[in-house]
């Protein structure tokens, strides 16, 4: 069976291309650059999500789409996240249909609920984005929703915060603090239930979902997790580190984030500091039983694993404040901005 990855030089695409490939599966990537850690079996076609006769192209001889290119909150893309998103799935979409695939995954963001106050979320809990990137990744769920009442079979799959090694990005700014025994500030006091998962659990769903070929809808995280303080405190523990978790007044760090975001000053975007304060997990159950899956990851190992790959290899890119275009802002080096200035008073 031959497999399409749709943004596979990406964070969570270059690993399920990878898993796939351990699998002996026949693995195509369609991404703006070929990421130099793919393997070399897999096939590489150069291409834009919005390039219609390149995807196209793309779909031919595919029997499952692992659909991932998305412009993350990071790149403060404004109506380009709509364009990617959401007309970037329509078109992956319909050529996936033409082509007769026989299933499409379609990677989806916690960011399509906003900020709900009934935890556990669950399929019936209302989607209700309070920023930008979380309206565009709705609206192509909603593309994808829309093509499954049609009957045509489709995965729409919703992660918790992934992190892994590889990962940059914002928890690159996480990881590099904690190594310099730098203060952790974080949104309020930290005791809220908040879930992360790892990135081969959510890559073993969109993978699983295909070789099954179970249509749904599928809300992943970790099985055992706790707060946002007590985790991370278990991370600063296992990096033998002196930095120590802090909380800020919700409305003044809110406030002044929004401002320092507007000014660009600061890597985060408005769903790291409008949401990340609040309780946020899913029930995986239904995803558990469906599949037949059960997460491999806790929260405080998700942090940990990729915490020990930032200091063994992803401490020599962090110098690196430019990379391939189209590159996944996930898996390079982000500015901090004048985050730094707040890391040195801390």
């Amino acid at each position: 069976m031959l497999h399409l990855v749709t943004g596979g030089s990406g964070f969570v695409g270059s690993n399920i291309a990878r898993m796939l490939s351990e699998r002996g599966e026949d693995v195509r990537v369609f991404d703006l650059w070929r990421a130099e850690d793919l393997p070399a079996n897999v096939e590489f076609i150069k291409g834009d999500i919005n390039d219609r006769a390149a995807v196209a192209n793309a779909m031919r001889g595919v029997d499952y789409v692992h659909h991932n290119v998305a412009l993350v909150p990071l790149a403060k893309a404004g109506d380009l996240f709509h364009k990617v998103n959401a007309g970037g799935t329509q078109i992956a979409l319909e050529e996936a249909r033409k082509a007769g695939v026989r299933l499409f995954s379609h990677m989806s963001s916690s960011a399509i609920f906003g900020s709900p106050n009934v935890m556990p979320i669950t399929n019936d809990t209302l989607r209700e984005p309070i920023e930008i990137y979380g309206r565009a990744k709705l609206d192509a769920e909603l593309i994808v929703e829309q093509a499954m009442k049609e009957g045509y079979p489709a995965a729409i799959i919703r992660p918790r915060t992934i992190v892994g090694a590889k990962r940059l990005g914002i928890f690159e700014i996480l990881f590099d603090w904690i190594a310099d025994n730098a203060s952790i500030y974080i949104i309020g006091d930290g005791r809220q239930l908040f879930q992360f998962v790892h990135v081969d659990d959510i890559s073993e769903v969109s993978i699983q979902a295909c070789l099954q070929e179970k249509a749904g809808m599928y809300n992943v995280g970790s099985e055992v997790f706790g707060t946002l303080r007590n985790d991370l405190s278990a991370l600063i523990r296992h990096a033998g580190s002196k930095s120590k978790v802090k909380g800020l007044p919700v409305g003044l760090a809110i406030g002044a984030l929004t401002l320092l975001d507007k000014l660009r000053l600061s890597p985060l975007g408005p769903w790291h500091y409008l949401t990340y304060h609040k309780p946020f997990y899913f029930d995986i159950e239904p995803t558990k039983a469906r599949l037949n899956w059960v997460p491999k990851y806790t929260n405080v190992e998700v942090l940990t694993l990729a915490y020990d790959w930032f200091i063994k290899e992803g401490r020599s890119l962090h110098l690196q404040k430019s990379g391939h275009d189209g590159q996944s802002l996930h898996k390079r080096s982000v500015k901090q901005g004048i985050l730094k200035l707040l890391k040195a008073l801390g």
